[in-house]
């Protein structure tokens, strides 16, 4: 249990990229109402997701985290969940595969909604209006009502949150996650990439070994394992008006769990010493996931560590690397040799997203796929120079066909962007450039596992 600790302690420390709300009254009774609601996951949960990152920090699995940059209201679809997973599974089969080892599966999703901006305003013409925070805040148009922040926004990002979560189950254990469906997992117009054909050979792969089993009296039917999935939830933990309201003590151990997602992680923007993020987010049980970027020092993510993870309890912190094509090998490396010689047990995460943002001609926002690859190739050289594991991936994407980032095997160039640029804030990869970089990563978990039968015997 965290020492000096309650759900509302963050409320006297500095809060940045929190709204204000000007009906302090209605947000009074927002909270309260949310106070009331039952949880969205539930502390057993949280702690299963701990165990499983536990291992992927023993260098025993890999984390696969991925999915929308920010959820919107407009865009709530059950096929659009559903395709997101869709891509999930088709991947975390693609690592699984190639790597020999587990994958845990988790979601950005049913609660990604807050988004911190560079800017408090937004500027268009001679107007200028306060920035767009998320659909949980205020609104996408850009009119002076609509940019008011509203609580009764967060009422319905909870229905939304719910309905995503129990969709989400359904599919994890109710039978479309079942290995034999494999071969149905694959989108329509992921057909069209060389990279659907190579997902088929490995799908083939599956049924063959499925085949086999059976052959041998073991009916995969009767395997739990190839029946369903487990399948977690995760957001970055920013709209903390939100997050205390969901807070929840554990009636089974006393601890205190936020209950609106599994997993909660800490912006590149709130990671400071005094900010009311990290004071809130050391108190909760959950897996935490914290970003690392550019300007963090080594002895400030060191004390952010002793704040988060007093215990050093394995499965509790993922650090999530986020520094840009050519800058994350000198930029990543002394943290990870600093992490590894005070002993702290991580998992090392890549986002490849964040730091790779650029501007197209035409005006578009973009993230070139290519540096998307080169910064992962980095991540994965500097952790095989320290001899530590590149436990995961952290990137911003859907199931649905859109021409957000440039490049990759489907060739979405910077004119075809104005195709079906559909994203509410960042862009994202389509479900053929998420495949495509899952085979990347398979080939170099592959190596990384061979490296080390290498170096045993």
């Amino acid at each position: 249990m965290a020492q000096n600790w309650t759900a509302d302690s963050w409320r006297g420390f500095e809060g940045r990229h929190l709204p204000v709300y000007p009906d302090a009254e209605k947000l009074n009774e927002v909270e309260k109402t949310l106070t009331s609601f039952p949880p969205l996951v539930f502390a057993g949960e949280a702690r299963a997701l701990k165990a499983d990152l536990a291992q992927v920090a023993a260098g025993k699995g890999f984390l696969l985290q991925g999915g929308d940059c920010a959820e919107s209201f407009a865009e709530f679809h059950p096929n659009n969940i559903r395709d997101t997973f869709r891509v999930l599974l088709q991947m975390a089969v693609v690592l699984t595969f190639a790597s020999k080892q587990p994958v845990v599966k988790v979601g950005r999703m049913a609660g990604q909604f807050a988004k911190p901006r560079s800017s408090p305003v937004e500027k268009i013409g001679d107007v200028e209006l306060p920035s767009y925070l998320g659909d949980n805040i205020n609104g996408i148009d850009f009119t002076a009502e609509s940019r008011i922040p509203d609580p009764e926004r967060m009422l319905r990002a909870y229905s939304q949150a719910a309905a995503t979560l129990n969709l989400l189950r359904a599919f994890a254990g109710g039978g479309y996650a079942n290995l034999r469906q494999v071969h149905q997992w694959t989108l329509d117009h992921i057909g069209k990439s060389p990279w659907a054909t190579k997902f088929r050979e490995t799908a083939d792969k599956i049924g063959e070994a499925l085949d086999f089993m059976e052959a041998c009296g073991v009916d995969p039917r009767t395997v739990p394992q190839l029946q369903g999935t487990s399948f977690y939830t995760s957001h970055e933990a920013l709209l903390l008006a939100y997050e205390e309201a969901m807070t929840r003590q554990d009636s089974l151990t006393g601890e205190w769990y936020d209950t609106s997602a599994h997993m909660l992680w800490i912006g590149d923007r709130t990671r400071f010493e005094g900010s009311a993020h990290v004071e809130y987010l050391r108190g909760v049980n959950n897996p935490i996931g914290m970003k690392c970027g550019p300007s963090l020092s080594v002895d400030a993510l060191l004390r952010m560590l002793d704040t988060l993870n007093p215990s050093r309890e394995a499965g509790r912190m993922t650090l999530i690397s986020r520094f840009g094509h050519d800058k994350v090998e000198a930029g990543l490396a002394p943290l990870v040799r600093a992490v590894k010689r005070e002993g702290h047990p991580v998992v090392w995460s890549c986002d490849p997203m964040h730091g790779n943002v650029i501007k197209a001609d035409n005006g578009y926002k973009t993230r070139p796929f290519d540096r998307i690859l080169t910064e992962v190739k980095g991540f994965f050289a500097v952790h095989r120079a320290e001899g530590t594991h590149a436990g995961g991936i952290h990137i911003e994407m859907t199931g649905q066909d859109v021409t957000e980032c440039t490049g990759g095997a489907v060739a979405i160039t910077q004119e075809g962007l104005a195709d079906r640029y559909h994203t509410h804030c960042d862009p994202r990869l389509n479900a053929a450039q998420s495949i495509e970089l899952a085979f990347l990563l398979a080939e170099a978990l592959n190596a990384e596992r061979e490296g080390a039968k290498a170096e045993a015997a």
